[in-house]
């Protein structure tokens, strides 16, 4: 059998954080895709995994030796609006892997049926909307950004009805854990503090053990939130859904639901079928990160002082470092992308002005500048003036290419491999998956991957795929 290194410490904490529960088995366990590379990193074995055992594992239909199955419990704000009880309602946490270097991973599967928590859903997923989060998720890997991983996607044998029957599936996510802002909101709104209590000791240990209390937890949180936020602007991604619920303690990136990637480049731009208002606009991830986190504050208040009113002003302080800290990374890599050594936010922002104003390709756009740095004759009129100043401050070409993608998950290339691996053809899902596991390097032939959409390719809507 199998073996995976699993220490499950959430499990062993109070029960009323989780429930008991095995995923729920499926028709016809099959194998849609196994990422080697990752289960190398893990310290496990990519050949087992690649059989029959593996794919019953990775399904749902076998429990390891060593796991303790559960399904967390969380709350959180969606919209805006809050929900009590939200919880695993499709994803069960199998165990904690730990790795030959000593880290600790979630492993969780998810559209592994339904739980405590499914609120009426049915608990499974679509090949479609696994196989997005395994693309997004493995790209932003790529790029560098902290990001939840998937280690496989099983077939199940059965179908999943949304507006059509589709084929069903099972995503094996590996993240640093599963802890956000929403675990801690579901105790605090039972105002149940010494859960909220434990939640911190157990957060701290885990992700920021040399922290000073729940104050030390938040300030990490804080920090860690704002790098995130300002790395997704700079790659133009947009995470399409960002409630309090998927807001991850780790600072990583969770939960790629209607997320997408800019071709045109504009701050109000909106994928998400269900953003009706533009709440998580691209441009609008750092404010809505930050409101994310004054909830996470609230949930801290009866730790931070006895004093209501100086628990407050103490986590104010706290949060208010958030937006310095976000354009320090932000300016910074705006600079590096500009192939510039020092922030020039007047040069940054005059680009992206201009970027906006004509609708430019945001990938593309700068990719573009590590070839115009010696050669004027390569400015379009519209970008003369502001190409002199740049010019002048002493670009690096190899930094702008180092520092920018030749290649993301452009949209409608992500779309047609899903749509051919639903169908039943992998080719264009293996491309895509190739050419993002190298998104700086040229890739000669690879061209069709770094072109944006033509009007008839644009992809101008995401969707959730619960």
């Amino acid at each position: 059998m199998i073996r995976f290194p699993f220490d499950n410490s959430y499990a062993r904490l109070p029960e009323h954080f989780y429930t008991r529960q095995a995923p729920v088995p499926v028709a016809s366990p099959g194998l849609l895709r196994l990422n080697r590379a990752l289960a190398a990193e893990l310290g496990l074995d990519a050949d087992a995994l690649a059989g029959a055992e593996g794919a019953a594992i990775f399904a749902g239909n076998l429990v390891p030796d060593g796991a303790e199955p559960l399904a967390q419990a969380y709350s959180g704000h969606q919209f805006g609006n809050f929900s009590p009880k939200l919880g695993d309602g499709r994803a069960i946490l199998l165990g904690e892997i730990i790795t030959p270097d000593g880290l600790r991973f979630d492993m969780q599967l998810k559209g592994s049926g339904r739980t405590e928590w499914s609120r009426g859903g049915d608990g499974r997923a679509a090949i479609g909307p696994m196989l997005r989060e395994y693309i997004i998720s493995e790209a932003m890997a790529a790029l560098g950004i902290p990001t939840t991983r998937s280690l496989a996607v099983a077939t199940t044998g059965e179908y999943v009805f949304r507006d059509d029957a589709l084929p069903g599936a099972v995503l094996t996510r590996i993240a640093a854990s599963h802890l956000r802002v929403g675990t801690f909101q579901y105790f605090a709104a039972r105002g149940d503090t010494d859960a909220v209590r434990a939640l911190v000791e157990y957060a701290r240990a885990r992700h920021c053990p040399d922290a000073d209390g729940p104050l030390g937890l938040f300030r990490h949180v804080v920090a860690a939130q704002a790098r995130l936020i300002a790395q997704w602007l700079l790659v133009g991604f947009i995470h399409g859904v960002m409630n309090t619920d998927n807001c991850a303690i780790s600072g990583e990136t969770i939960d790629y639901g209607p997320c997408a990637f800019l071709d045109e480049y504009h701050p109000d731009t909106v994928f998400s079928s269900i953003d009706h208002g533009g709440r998580y606009a691209y441009g609008n991830q750092p404010r809505i990160a930050q409101w994310n986190l004054a909830r996470f504050a609230e949930t801290l208040l009866p730790l931070l002082d006895a004093d209501e009113q100086r628990a407050v002003d103490i986590a104010q302080e706290a949060l208010a470092e958030f937006p310095t800290q976000f354009e320090a990374t932000y300016q910074s890599g705006l600079a590096r992308k500009l192939g510039l050594a020092e922030p020039a936010p007047d040069l940054a922002r005059d680009f992206l002005a201009l970027l906006a104003e004509h609708r430019a390709d945001f990938t593309n756009s700068f990719r573009a500048l590590a070839d115009a740095v010696d050669d004027p004759a390569r400015d379009a009129p519209a970008f003369a003036e502001w190409s002199a100043r740049w010019r002048a401050a002493g670009p690096d070409a190899a930094l702008i290419r180092a520092t920018n993608p030749a290649f993301i998950p452009r949209n409608h290339l992500v779309e047609e491999a899903l749509t051919a691996a639903t169908q039943g053809d992998t080719r264009p899902l293996d491309t895509l998956l190739d050419v993002l596991s190298r998104p700086f390097d040229d890739q000669p032939g690879r061209e069709r991957h770094a072109t944006p959409p033509r009007r008839e390719e644009r992809v101008l809507q995401t969707f959730c795929g619960t």
